[in-house]
């Protein structure tokens, strides 16, 4: 188990993201009671995004007696300090920079908070609902708008300097790669996210009159990508094996790096598992050391709310 829990109460847990911000209302065994989302005003500033929050906080705990809500988990982008919960530069948000996030919820709460990386509660929430639960090493990839991840060693999760460790999708992939969003070039994530795939797919599209992407007028995004390589697009089908080669090539540096005894891929591509789970076991086999390759890798459990229900768990954290 991935944390000792209190017995009894509620938490609400909140899913900050640059496109969506996700509310919902948890019991203490990882069940969702209510869930609401809306669109995040990501350009207007911080105190509209808290306002966001708090707004869907209260719908998500309207008819519930306050006393049997033991507190709020926040599961965020990064990079953020969790020990003084301060979001220190956060690229999707607009000034979120070295902002105190955790004290500016709690006031407009009046409610104790807890605040996480987006991975790192991501990693939490399959490990102790989903995918990774029972095992005492495990890796949590993202692959959605971007890559994110957390790491659990030992039965410990692994926090860091600062709780900033876990961001897998900006380790080294390529040398003087692509630029990626956090300024450096050659991110994993620059080359493996969602985003990547798409970039990728919309420049191939251009220049091959033999595929049916972009030629209806349909915008070229990850789902038409993957439902046209289920129809037999050969453009398509390209591209989803590259982007598993890609994602493969990075997740056998994780297992290096990690050692686990399971990898999660959680985020929007991994409602696509079964089209690339080949490709990525066979970029595994080429470039994993032998001793790793027998390393599972499954899809999470626990769909979109990895980071909601992992959130909602820091509050049933005791000591």
């Amino acid at each position: 188990m991935a944390s000792r829990l209190v017995n009894g109460g509620l938490a609400i847990g909140i899913d900050l993201g640059g496109t969506q911000i996700r509310a919902a209302l948890i019991d203490h065994d990882g069940t969702i009671l209510k869930r609401l989302a809306e669109p995040t005003q990501a350009n207007a500033g911080p105190d509209v995004v808290i306002g966001q929050m708090v707004a869907l906080a209260a719908a998500a705990a309207d008819g519930v007696d306050r006393g049997m809500i033991a507190g709020v988990g926040v599961s965020s982008p990064g990079p953020l300090d969790t020990r003084d919960g301060i979001a220190l530069a956060i690229p999707t948000l607009a000034g979120f920079v070295d902002f105190p996030l955790r004290a500016a919820l709690a006031h407009a709460l009046s409610l104790p908070v807890a605040l996480e990386n987006d991975g790192i509660a991501a990693a939490l929430g399959e490990w102790t609902f989903g995918a990774a639960k029972g095992f005492a090493n495990a890796v949590y990839v993202t692959v959605s708008t971007g890559i994110g991840g957390g790491v659990i060693v030992d039965g410990r999760v692994l926090r860091g300097r600062r709780g900033m460790a876990g961001h897998v999708g900006h380790m080294s992939f390529v040398r003087g790669g692509e630029l990626c969003v956090c300024g450096n070039h050659g991110c994993f994530e620059a080359y493996g996210s969602g985003t990547a795939f798409t970039r990728r797919a919309v420049i191939a599209a251009a220049g091959d009159a033999a595929t049916a992407l972009g030629k209806s007028g349909q915008p070229i995004d990850a789902a038409t990508v993957f439902a046209a390589a289920t129809a037999g697009d050969g453009l398509a089908r390209q591209l989803v094996a590259e982007e598993a080669q890609i994602l493969g090539q990075g997740f056998a540096s994780l297992l290096h790096l990690y050692s686990p005894d399971i990898l999660v891929m959680g985020g929007g591509l991994s409602n696509q598992f079964a089209l690339l789970e080949s490709g990525i076991t066979a970029a595994l086999h080429e470039g994993a050391m032998p001793a790793f390759r027998d390393t599972p890798v499954v899809p999470a459990a626990l769909g979109n709310n990895s980071g909601l229900i992992g959130a909602a768990t820091l509050v049933f954290e005791s000591p």
